[in-house]
């Protein structure tokens, strides 16, 4: 391996903003960034295809920030949700704030008149959920005329959120001559018509293959009748000594298992999904960081939104609804390099939806038999079809 890929000289980054980099200590760059910021630093549209957790933000921040250095008018990045848009915001903040470049969060649920206050600071970087940024369109208080770099994030989690009327409305806001980068973890095709209707000869990076789960993630999974979950859970929260992230399917859920561990005394445990607010999800995210609490119990919400470092374990209390989640859920651990566990349960009667998560990974999921403190007989996996999950072996016989 040469000098060049193993840190960030280069590849084409101004010394100003290198030296920044150093500063921030980071090192090595990562595949996606080594790959799509000599690309990005020429103007040229790029379609970055990586698994969560893998330094995307970077990818497409440092050429974004330089070439803003370089060209008059404007930045926007659209996500998909609030807390993501927050988390891009602190982390572009650390290069652009160096270089005097200031960044405005547009993003629903917080304060209109705030909002308008930082647009009146003349920001060169937007940072917006679709919702919001067309609201502020529709109220004129924002006009998109002066875009040249528009940054797609996450995007296909905003289409799977509905969010593709308000993006082709963008689309057709923005400058024709603009660059595009668009960054997503999986390539359906509404994305691929994205890319062959909005952009210009894209430049497609890919370091892992559509799917593919999080290279450092030991993954398992428990087969375990509904009224045994809460006591698995406690048993694995006992066992483990850092910060956990559990997965619920609905709010509802959410609320429900944060109310009863939060009857255990020995649990520091917080919630985030879409009845929360603005201020409490934040509260929620930044007290998780800073180990004010060792628990967060979320929804999806927060599968794309959570960069935490050093997460231990993050378990699905609940199989998501969409596979494709699994993924994105299982990413909020091993980041960065880090090894990381994600654990799973699932009801003896969920074969179909463990066989559409071991599709869409391209693997089988390891089964535990049993755990230490609970005999295999309480989990009560019945003599039928559902055998398939007592070995892998015995699944992949079932699949062909």
């Amino acid at each position: 391996m040469s000098t060049t890929e193993t840190n960030f000289y280069g590849l084409g980054i101004a010394p100003a903003i290198l030296g920044v980099i150093e500063r921030l200590k980071f090192v090595t760059p990562t595949k996606i960034q080594h790959q799509a910021i000599p690309i990005g630093l020429q103007g040229q549209d790029v379609m970055g295809i990586a698994q969560t957790g893998t330094g995307k933000t970077m990818a497409f921040g440092i050429p974004m920030i330089q070439r803003l250095e370089q060209i008059k008018g404007r930045a926007l990045v659209v996500v998909p949700t609030r807390e993501l848009a927050i988390q891009v915001d602190e982390s572009l903040h650390k290069i652009a704030s160096a270089l005097g470049l200031r960044t405005a969060v547009l993003i629903g649920g917080d304060s209109m008149h705030k909002q308008l206050q930082s647009l009146k600071s003349h920001p060169r970087i937007l940072i917006g959920t679709p919702g919001r940024l067309i609201d502020h369109m529709q109220q004129k208080t924002l006009n998109l005329h002066d875009i040249h770099i528009l940054v797609l994030d996450e995007a296909d989690r905003m289409l799977d959120m509905g969010f593709g009327p308000q993006i082709a409305t963008l689309l057709k806001q923005v400058p024709a001559d603009r660059q595009t980068m668009l960054f997503s973890a999986t390539m359906p095709e509404t994305i691929m018509n994205i890319a062959k209707n909005y952009m210009r000869l894209p430049v497609r990076v890919e370091v892992a293959p559509s799917g593919t789960t999080a290279e450092r993630v030991v993954q398992e999974l428990f087969i375990v009748r509904k009224e045994l979950k809460q006591q698995l859970l406690e048993s694995m929260l006992d066992q483990c000594q850092g910060s956990v992230l559990i997965f619920c399917r609905t709010k509802f859920g959410v609320m429900k298992l944060t109310r009863q561990l939060r009857q255990i005394n020995k649990y520091k445990v917080t919630e985030t999904h879409s009845d929360r607010s603005l201020g409490q999800r934040k509260e929620a995210l930044e007290g998780f960081k800073r180990g004010k609490y060792r628990i967060l119990v979320a929804t999806d919400i927060a599968a794309r939104g959570i960069d935490v470092k050093g997460i231990e374990l993050v378990i699905n209390y609940d199989l998501p609804d969409d596979p494709e989640n699994y993924v994105h859920r299982i990413g909020r651990t091993g980041r960065a390099g880090f090894a990381g566990r994600a654990i799973s349960f699932a009801m003896p009667d969920q074969r179909l939806e463990v066989k559409n998560i071991e599709r869409i990974i391209n693997q089988t999921l390891p089964v535990a038999e049993s755990h230490p403190t609970i005999p295999l007989e309480k989990f009560h996996i019945p003599k039928t079809p559902v055998m398939a999950y007592q070995t892998p072996k015995s699944l992949r016989r079932r699949r062909r």
